[in-house]
């Protein structure tokens, strides 16, 4: 069982029933600061606001209806045809000179465990939680079911052109070289264990 909490009363920019995508995307700062963002910047009337976001404490909230759709992306096709799912994350991280801990490009700081591997000109990134994976994978499978998307994942999270017309799970990083998420601190195979195992 899933539980999915009703988060804001953000305002959509439209509504479509048939979606063939879901893009997996992160906060790139602690969850309430992303969320206050969403609520707050741009006198709350902020563009940029995802289907769910999924907390690193096990939270899964919606802050739209799958059905609805804001400017996520540039590309109004794109945003149409898409669920977005955002997860707390900080993203890159770099490590403070004579310091024990990393921030990242907000400087939110960090000093657990870091995920090492030089990508997109950075080396450093913030983990994903277990938990995280797992919510991910059973609110994808649910979405699979109710919004009829296939259930396919594209297991990496490197650009692919065309990628806007494949149909099931894909990362804001497929699409640009510019996005770094999700980061290659996500584990793309116990991802894929969690979706099949449901």
């Amino acid at each position: 069982m899933l539980d999915i909490i009703k988060y804001g009363e953000f305002k959509p920019t439209g509504k479509q029933k048939k979606k063939h995508q879901i893009i997996l995307s992160h906060t790139s700062r602690p969850a309430n600061e992303y969320l206050l963002s969403l609520k707050y910047r741009y006198n709350g009337k902020f563009p940029r606001i995802p289907n769910y976001v999924i907390t690193r404490d096990g939270k899964v909230l919606e802050t739209l209806s799958p059905t609805e759709h804001t400017s996520f992306f540039t590309e109004p096709n794109i945003n149409r045809n898409s669920i977005i799912i955002v997860l707390e994350n900080l993203g890159w991280i770099q490590k403070e000179p004579l310091k024990d801990y990393y921030v990242n490009w907000n400087g939110d700081i960090y000093n657990g465990i870091v995920f090492e591997k030089k990508w997109r000109d950075y080396f450093f990134w913030h983990p994903y939680t277990t938990s995280q994976l797992e919510l991910t994978a059973k609110l994808c499978n649910k979405l699979f079911k109710e919004m009829s998307i296939n259930n396919k994942v594209i297991g990496h999270n490197t650009r692919i052109n065309g990628i806007d017309k494949f149909e099931g799970v894909v990362t804001r990083s497929n699409f640009d070289v510019n996005y770094t998420d999700v980061s290659p601190a996500f584990n793309f195979e116990e991802f894929l264990k969690y979706i099949e195992h449901e």
